[in-house]
C-alpha cells in the first residue's frame, strides 16, 4: 500500500534529482533535496488539514481534489508562481525569465540578485506574519513552553503581529537607507522598493487569510446544515450512514481546500527563495515536495492517522519564521544557500523527535492523552 500511496513520489524524486544533477552537478543536487524536505515539513500539517476534510468529501470530489487540485497545487503554485515573482521584481516577461535560467545564467542572476532586495522584503513579511499569528495564538498543545505560553498571552492584544511585523519592515528599509546613503545614490530608490514590497507582502497575507476564512466560514455553515439533515434522520428513525458531504457542500470544500492549499503553498515557495533564486532548481524542489504532500493526503486519509506528531506543527512554523528573519537579512548580507536550509530542516528534525519522544512516554505511561494538558510529558526543552 505504501508503494501505491507515494509510488508516483518516488518516481518524480528520482526524475528530479537526475534533472538537478544534469542542471547543476552535485550542489544543485542539494539545493533540490533540502528543497524538497522543506516543502514536504512546511506543508506537513496542510497534509494533515486536508486529509481531515477530504476524508469527509464523496469518492467523485477526492477524486476532483487529488487530479484537478493537483494541477493547481504544483504546476500552478509551484511551478508558475515563482517565475512570476522573478518576472515582476526583475522586470522580465515570464518566458524572458525562463529563457534567461537556461540559457544566459550569470545575465539570469545579475537581473535576480538586483531585485532581491524586493523579493526578501515581500517574503519576509509574509513567513514573519504566518510565524507571528501562530506563536501569539492560545494553544493546548505547547512545544517549547517557556516562550510559547508568556507570548500566547501577549497574543490577546490586538493586531499585535501586524503592528510587530510593520516595526521590523520599518527598521529593515531605515537601516537599508542609511547603507544606501553611505555607499552612495546607486541603491537609494531600493528603500522605498523594499518599504513598498514589505508592504505588499503584509497586504497578500492578509488577503489570503481573509480569503481562507471566508471559504472556512462557508464550510462551516454547510456542515451545520449536513448535521441538522443528520440530527432529523435520527429523530424520524431513519437508517443513518456515514455523513459524506456532496453537491454545494463539497464544492465550497473544495474551493477551501484550494485557497488553504495556494496559502500553504505560500510559505514554501517564499521560503524557497531564502534558499536559492534559481527558478529551475526551485521548481524541481518544490514541485517534489508538493508531490509528497498530495501522498500524504491520500494516506493519512487511507491511515486515519492525523495527530501521530503534535509537535512537527510547531518546528514548520519555527522554521517559517527562521527564514523569515533570514530573508529580511539577506536584503543586505549574503547567507549561504546550505546553511539556510539547514536551519529549517534541524528544526523540523527536532520538532519530528519531540513528538516521538512524547508519544513513547505517553505508551509508557500507559496513557493516551494528546491534549497537551499539565500532566503532559515534556518535550524535551
Amino acid at each position: 500500500m505504501l508503494l501505491k500511496t507515494f509510488g508516483w513520489s518516488f518516481a518524480i524524486t528520482a526524475l528530479g534529482l537526475v534533472a538537478a544533477v544534469f542542471y547543476g552537478g552535485w550542489e544543485a543536487l542539494g539545493v533540490v533535496a533540502i528543497l524538497s524536505v522543506l516543502e514536504i515539513s512546511l506543508s506537513f500539517d496542510n497534509a494533515v488539514v486536508n486529509a481531515g476534510i477530504l476524508k469527509k468529501m464523496s469518492a467523485f470530489w477526492q477524486k476532483i481534489f487529488l487530479t484537478v487540485g493537483i494541477l493547481i497545487a504544483v504546476f500552478g503554485m509551484r511551478l508558475v508562481f515563482p517565475v512570476v515573482i522573478v518576472a515582476i521584481t526583475a522586470k522580465l516577461g515570464p518566458i524572458e525569465a525562463v529563457d534567461l535560467s537556461f540559457n544566459q545564467p550569470d545575465r539570469y542572476q545579475e537581473l535576480v540578485t538586483d531585485a532581491h532586495p524586493a523579493i526578501a522584503s515581500f517574503g519576509g513579511m509574509f513567513l514573519l506574519m504566518i510565524f507571528l499569528d501562530f506563536i501569539f495564538e492560545e494553544r493546548d498543545i505547547q512545544w517549547l513552553r517557556w516562550i510559547e505560553r508568556p507570548l500566547a498571552k501577549l497574543g490577546k492584544v490586538d493586531m499585535l503581529s501586524v503592528c510587530i511585523a510593520l516595526i521590523v519592515l520599518l527598521i529593515s528599509a531605515l537601516t537599508f537607507a542609511t547603507q544606501a546613503h553611505q555607499h552612495g545614490g546607486g541603491h537609494a530608490n531600493k528603500a522605498e522598493t523594499v518599504l513598498l514590497a514589505g508592504v505588499a507582502g503584509l497586504i497578500t497575507y492578509l488577503i489570503v487569510g481573509g480569503l481562507s476564512s471566508y471559504f472556512e466560514n462557508k464550510l462551516e455553515e454547510e456542515e451545520e446544515r449536513e448535521h441538522e439533515a443528520e440530527e432529523e434522520a435520527r429523530k424520524s428513525g431513519k437508517k443513518l450512514s456515514a455523513v459524506v458531504l456532496s453537491g454545494k457542500a463539497a464544492f465550497f470544500m473544495f474551493l477551501y481546500l484550494e485557497v488553504l492549499d495556494a496559502s500553504f503553498s505560500f510559505d514554501g515557495v517564499i521560503g524557497a527563495f531564502a534558499i536559492t533564486n534559481n527558478i529551475v532548481l526551485m521548481a524541481l524542489g518544490l514541485g517534489i515536495g508538493a508531490m509528497y504532500v498530495r501522498s500524504l493526503t491520500v494516506y493519512l486519509v487511507r491511515q486515519g492517522t492525523l495527530d501521530d506528531y503534535v509537535y512537527l506543527e510547531h518546528g514548520a512554523h519555527y522554521a517559517i519564521g527562521a527564514l523569515s528573519v533570514i530573508l529580511l537579512v539577506t536584503i543586505q548580507y549574503q547567507i549561504n544557500e546550505i546553511i539556510t536550509g539547514l536551519v529549517g530542516v534541524v528544526l523540523i528534525a527536532w520538532s519530528f523527535w519531540s513528538s516521538v519522544r512524547r508519544n513513547k512516554a505517553l505508551e509508557a505511561g500507559g496513557g493516551g492523552d494528546n491534549s497537551g494538558s499539565k500532566a503532559e510529558v515534556p518535550s524535551g526543552v
